[in-house]
């Protein structure tokens, strides 16, 4: 039997790679006779851009730009297709990760720094930029980009907004004329891993606000700080960027990159599987193992292990499914997709204590599958 093991990142705990290594490493141990390929996907959460770079045998490029709060740092981002391809991850300049708890702050946190490393990849002559988006502390539109790239964001006097994204209700002019145009010549592709458009309950400050440290009454005034932002840039561009798919996804990022920068917003799953050629590995699979720290129906609105298994679905391959927390009851719509769904926890244990334990869960998980497809073998044969 050949395993395929196509896992996303556990979150907070750990990313795809050591996931996959962890399943493989108990499949191993078991009385299974069977040989396995590591597959670890992303989907534009963070560690997506990493695993682009190295399956496409990329080279890491490092530049100084400025974090979420605007402190200078060193942060990288990757070339791929004989260095005319930039992969940048929001995460490694804009991320939550680079921040501390008490630090958080959305209606001030600013994407400028993806921004920076935008400009950097473009003063190298690329002609595309992949843009994973997960992980970032930001609620701002993506006008911190965009003002990297020169675009000025004015109140009524002309004067230049700062302190984005809390003063965009004073937004009234959007000025181009520095606007970079180079990013105009460059086929900008943002992988996104949720479908939530800007505004409203489903949108960018409401659902993920809070996530990023937003107060209630932080999300109200994000809310209407980018329902403004979508205002003026209906009038100035005649774009509504709160009818675009995926507009909402890390903070609204994808709704400004795609009012001026031509950007595309993309299913991230489906466009990593295809950029590394998953059909391919799925070629010698008898089983897929996928998974994540939560699956349950929101999975299927554009997750890493969704994606995984409608792949192994369309050539008749069964999938397990197995995370940290997944449905105690049978659910029919999961069930389309995932054969078998497994929690890797067997016993009941505070959220810090599991997430300590995650790589242990996993090796014994993988090992407890392999067994039972021993058994299951070996009752075949009798």
């Amino acid at each position: 039997m050949h395993i395929l093991i196509a896992p996303n990142a556990f979150k907070n705990s750990l990313d795809a790679v050591s996931v996959a290594e962890a399943v493989g490493k108990g499949l191993q141990q078991s009385r299974l006779d069977c040989s396995t390929e590591y597959f670890p996907v992303g989907d534009g959460g963070d560690g997506t851009a990493a695993l682009i770079i190295q399956k496409q045998k990329g080279i890491i490029i490092e530049a100084g730009v400025h974090d979420a709060l605007g402190r200078k740092i060193k942060a990288s981002y990757g070339l791929i297709d004989d260095n005319t391809t930039a992969i940048i991850e929001m995460a490694n300049a804009s991320g939550l990760r680079l921040l501390k708890q008490e630090e958080l702050d959305p209606l001030h946190a600013t994407t400028f720094g993806t921004g920076e490393l935008i400009k950097d990849a473009l003063d190298r002559k690329v002609r595309k930029i992949i843009l994973c988006i997960g992980g970032s502390a930001t609620v701002d539109g993506g006008t911190g980009i965009l003002q990297a790239l020169g675009i000025q964001f004015m109140n009524d006097k002309k004067e230049t907004l700062n302190q984005l994204p809390i003063t965009l209700t004073h937004l009234a002019f959007i000025n181009t004329d520095n606007f970079d145009r180079r990013i105009l010549n460059c086929e900008l592709v943002i992988l996104c891993d949720v479908e939530n458009k800007l505004l409203g309950p489903d949108g960018a400050a409401n659902v993920f606000g809070p996530q990023k440290g937003a107060s209630k009454m932080a999300v109200k005034q994000l809310e209407a700080a980018l329902t403004r932002l979508r205002d003026i840039i209906l009038v100035e561009t005649g774009i509504d960027i709160g009818t675009i798919n995926h507009s909402g996804a890390a903070g609204g990022v994808a709704a400004g990159l795609s009012a001026y920068c031509k950007a595309k917003p993309v299913n991230g799953i489906e466009y990593f599987l295809q950029l590394d050629d998953f059909d391919k590995a799925l070629q010698k699979a008898n089983l897929v193992i996928t998974g994540e720290g939560k699956i349950d129906e929101q999975t299927l609105h554009g997750k890493g292990p969704y994606g995984v298994a409608v792949k192994a679905k369309e050539k008749q391959i069964p999938v397990i499914g197995i995370a940290g927390d997944v449905p105690l009851e049978r659910n029919e719509m999961l069930q389309q997709y995932f054969d078998i769904l497994i929690s890797v926890n067997n016993k009941c244990q505070d959220l810090t204590t599991a997430l300590a334990n995650t790589e242990s869960n996993l090796i014994r998980t993988g090992k407890m599958i392999g067994d039972m497809l021993a058994l299951k073998a070996l009752n075949n044969l009798t």
